[in-house]
């Protein structure tokens, strides 16, 4: 409860965005479709905020369960007016993610720690054709990326023009609320 206390809070003193989520980083770890993050997508609903979740097998050396991309499915089965976005490249499950966003309307798929050069070829297929709306520009600079070698990269990238301004700026602002 005080942490749903502390994003109301957040939400409420400093306009808060959106909640963020590293399954596999908490301690103890607790699934992507925890009872424990019930609570938290109840509340990001209610406030009208995205939810920013790693997804995937994680870098640091801790188990991959609390990622695993399938566990997505119940949880936008259960909160369906839930936009999620992943983070972190959701692999090696690529293919089902895309199955995924096909399926439920506010998942989304995030770049973050990904190098252009990187980006899985089912997500830009995707995005190439029926996910346009749904693939969000994410970098990863400071941390492991520099601005430098992501903008060097990013031309090479082979998304159509249509894709170009809604993965580099309008997905965002739109989930955003911006």
């Amino acid at each position: 409860m005080e942490g749903l206390r502390e994003l109301v809070r957040k939400h409420e003193q400093w306009g808060l965005r959106a909640i963020t989520v590293f399954p596999a980083g908490l301690s103890p770890q607790v699934s992507i479709d925890a009872p424990q993050m019930y609570p938290f997508y109840a509340k990001a609903i209610e406030l009208g905020l995205p939810v920013f979740c790693c997804a995937g097998i994680p870098g640091p050396r801790v188990p991959a369960a609390p990622q695993r991309v399938e566990l997505l499915d119940q949880v936008m089965y259960d909160f369906p007016e839930l936009v999620l976005v992943t983070r972190h490249g959701c692999e090696p499950w690529t293919e089902l993610m895309v199955k995924l966003m096909l399926k439920w309307p506010g998942l989304h798929y995030s770049t973050s720690a990904f190098s252009p050069k990187h980006y899985p070829q089912a997500i830009v297929d995707y995005a190439n054709t029926r996910g346009a709306d749904k693939v969000l520009y994410a970098g990863y600079f400071p941390m492991d990326l520099s601005l430098e070698r992501i903008m060097t990269e990013m031309p090479q990238v082979p998304f159509t023009d249509e894709v170009w301004p809604r993965f580099l700026r309008e997905n965002a602002m739109r989930v955003l609320g911006l």
